[in-house]
């Protein structure tokens, strides 16, 4: 996240369900999401542009609660196929260049930002449909960076509050944002002082091949 902006949930996601249950890594996940876009929207706050992410918005309200029932009510075996699912398909998209150049319209940013409550909400990866969209805009990185960084901060603080409502916030999930706040806040640090000096196109090969091994192996143990 420190590099790019986004991308905690996929890649913390394909390893954090091997140490505790799937609810709980989501849920971990989403608590640094919602603090980490706050901290790195702050110093790009001045090229943010509201009314280009008010469709998205609306929708991410609008798709969260079904995805919070989603994260309330299915077994784990079923949580973790669809995390690696998900991370499947954010591989494939990638590796396959299925972007479209441009996306106009009302309808797009809002069935984005449904999607992205819906899958936030239900496996911690609002990320996809948004940075999709982000993408075919015409926004400048500056721009792109800002307005992301202040619909995750949205985006994740509506679904804390249905994880609430559904008593997903646990102490054991608490305890856990303590143990692993440390590492944590380094790596973003580390993403942040790297950026400058890491290959961006090497660096992006090797996420995605580990994310897709780590998909694979998710779909196939449930």
């Amino acid at each position: 996240m420190g590099l790019a902006g986004f991308g905690i949930g996929l890649v913390s996601l394909a390893f954090l369900p091997y140490l505790m249950s799937p609810s709980e890594a989501i849920v971990l996940t989403t608590l640094y999401a919602a603090a980490f876009a706050l901290a790195i929207f702050v110093p790009v706050r001045r090229d943010f542009t509201p009314a280009r992410v008010a469709d998205l918005i609306v929708g991410t309200v609008v798709g969260t609660p079904l995805g919070v029932w989603a994260l309330a009510t299915f077994p784990a075996g079923v949580l973790n196929r669809l995390i690696g699912v998900m991370l499947l398909v954010a591989v494939g998209l990638e590796w396959r260049r299925l972007y479209p150049e441009k996306l106009e319209g009302r309808r797009w940013g809002l069935g984005a930002g449904v999607l992205a409550g819906v899958i936030g909400g239900a496996v911690g990866t609002p990320g996809p449909p948004v940075v999709l969209y982000a993408t075919t805009q015409g926004w400048g990185p500056r721009t792109i960076k800002a307005n992301l960084q202040a619909f995750f901060v949205v985006n994740q603080a509506v679904i804390l509050a249905g994880y609430g409502w559904a008593g997903l916030l646990t102490d054991e999930v608490w305890r856990l944002a303590a143990v692993f706040a440390v590492p944590a806040i380094a790596g973003v640090a580390l993403g942040v002082g790297l950026f400058n000096r890491v290959d961006p196109v090497r660096f992006r090969r090797i996420v995605f091949a580990l994310l897709f091994v780590s998909g694979l192996a998710l779909l196939a143990r449930g």
